[in-house]
């Protein structure tokens, strides 16, 4: 059986338990959640499987998205053609 292809989307910051992430892009947004590295290392992990159409509606953004998380600063991530990249390999 083929594994199951999943993208994973880390934020360089800690949580002692799973965490609200909201992913706003031009056309979408959902609110996922993101658990801590089970590495112990300062970060939160979200996991999606690579069909999910919110990866969609972030490649269609050309990669401008925010991520919203409680308690820290929000990223807005400016248009790199990379996120489609990785969007398309991993499908």
């Amino acid at each position: 059986m083929k594994p199951s292809r999943q993208i994973r989307l880390v934020r360089g910051t800690g949580g002692s338990g799973p965490t609200p992430m909201r992913i706003r892009t031009e056309t979408a947004q959902r609110l996922i959640t993101a658990n801590p590295d089970r590495s112990g290392r300062p970060m939160l992990v979200a996991t999606l499987p690579a069909g999910d159409k919110l990866l969609d509606a972030m490649a269609l953004s050309r990669g401008r998205f925010a991520v919203e998380t409680g308690g820290v600063e929000t990223l807005y991530l400016p248009a790199w053609a990379e996120v489609t990249r990785v969007i398309e390999d991993c499908r």
